[in-house]
């Protein structure tokens, strides 16, 4: 389903995440927004003030059907990522879903995962992750963190996920998956 850059009525008032602080801020109904993309569900919208915020899958209900339509389908697929039993590949596939709202690219194309460690624990596995961000003072930082933690204790086997903000090596574009430098028209 292609999602049209036209704007959005707001159909109730919704918490939102202003990109690139980081600060929660309400978006009130009756207002608009301009969908930019859609992220694994969450969405990064224009606001009418020209600022980019993100609106998560389960407030999708403010911007529309078509938008519930959306963020249904990227939970049954993380449903379906979630069958079986425990695999460092579905902790990597995971990752592969977390995205830095302001681009469109995941955080392990982008080369932000330094170590993805596991360790058998009663009961399944804890999971280690360092990763970085593209800047230090990325106010987004702490959500993206969030997601990672969110999404790797999503996976079959793992009890809990640690995931540790590191800035040494410093992040660079050679990091960059090759489809993320395309899909970022570096090339």
């Amino acid at each position: 389903m292609e999602v049209r850059r036209e704007p959005v009525t707001l159909l109730r008032s919704v918490e939102a995440t202003q990109i690139p602080t980081g600060y929660r801020i309400r978006l009130e109904p009756g207002g608009y927004v301009i969908v930019q993309q859609v992220l694994d569900g969450n969405f990064t919208v224009m606001t009418e003030r020209g600022g980019l915020a993100r609106v998560e899958s389960k407030d999708a209900d403010a911007l529309g059907p078509t938008y519930v339509e959306l963020a249904q389908k990227a939970e049954a697929d993380r449903a379906q990522r979630r069958e079986g039993p425990f695999d460092v590949d579905k902790v990597w596939e995971e990752l592969r879903t977390v995205y830095d709202p302001e681009i469109p690219a995941n955080i392990v194309d982008l080369g932000l995962i330094y170590l993805v460690q596991p360790e058998p624990v009663e009961g399944g596995h804890k999971v280690m992750v360092h990763m970085t961000l593209t800047a230090p003072g990325c106010g987004v930082g702490p959500m993206i963190v969030d997601d990672v933690k969110r999404k790797v204790e999503g996976v079959p086997g793992v009890t809990e996920a640690v995931v540790e903000l590191v800035f040494d090596p410093p992040w660079d574009q050679g990091r960059m998956s090759e489809s993320a430098r395309l899909a970022l028209g570096l090339y």
